[in-house]
């Protein structure tokens, strides 16, 4: 997927990775690239600062990295539960412009889990890291979320995916149908996303959504590559990363 000057989006295929193995294959594919990864980058800062854990980013990743994922969930659900009642999850700057969960969930979805085997993963690849770490400038990894653009940005409510093959139903198909359209116009973000039809009906026929979240998440950081700073606003909090056009 490439941005030219005219901000049109030439996808031109979509690969799929089952292991982690392959994902960090990808992380060092050598650039230039700029690349749109939906998990969580980093945790909030309240978190880190009430646990006592390190606040720049490397550190706090590579705290975390040090713990197993049942570890990992332990402290969380302690964290959690010295939290008032309707204020259990900290959050991010970010992830109330962006609509995303707060990046300490474990379930429905557990970006927690994302973010645990995610960043060390960025991290160990030495990419560069607009508002968190210095990488190689040649690659360069952004913090992408499909469902800003769906939800806020395009103001569609209905679901357009499911896990679950009985829910892969006709009026979820529609609503992607209807997301592939507005990228294909150039809404919401300007970006114009000139795609082959049979790779469009591919994308708009898988009912897991995930084709579809990949294209978006092309799209946000096709449109991040065109911004100064990729974006980012100077006043996001150190350490905790930005989710591209929120």
């Amino acid at each position: 997927m490439r941005c030219a000057k005219g901000c049109v989006e030439d996808l031109r295929r979509i690969e799929r990775m089952q292991t982690f193995a392959e994902f960090e294959v990808l992380l060092a594919r050598p650039g230039p690239w700029v690349g749109g990864f939906d998990f969580p980058f980093s945790l909030p800062r309240e978190l880190a600062r009430d646990l006592g854990w390190p606040v720049a980013w490397a550190e706090l990743v590579a705290h975390c990295a040090a713990m197993s994922r049942l570890e990992l969930r332990a402290a969380l659900d302690a964290y959690r539960a010295t939290r008032p009642v309707g204020a259990k999850y900290a959050h991010r700057a970010t992830d109330l412009p962006a609509g995303s969960s707060s990046p300490m969930k474990l379930v429905n979805p557990p970006v927690a889990l994302m973010f645990h085997e995610g960043a060390p993963r960025l991290l160990a690849a030495g990419v560069h890291l607009p508002a968190l770490a210095q990488g190689d400038g040649r690659r360069i990894a952004l913090e992408a979320y499909p469902g800003l653009l769906v939800r806020r940005q395009l103001g569609i409510r209905d679901s357009y995916k499911s896990d679950t093959r009985s829910e892969h139903t006709p009026a979820r198909r529609a609503v992607r149908r209807r997301v592939m359209a507005a990228l294909q116009a150039g809404k919401p973000l300007g970006i114009t996303l000139r795609i082959a039809p049979t790779l469009a009906k591919q994308v708009v026929a898988e009912g897991a959504g995930d084709l579809l979240d990949a294209v978006i998440c092309a799209v946000q950081a096709a449109w991040a590559a065109t911004r100064p700073a990729y974006g980012i606003p100077a006043s996001a909090p150190a350490g905790e990363g930005w989710i591209v056009s929120a």
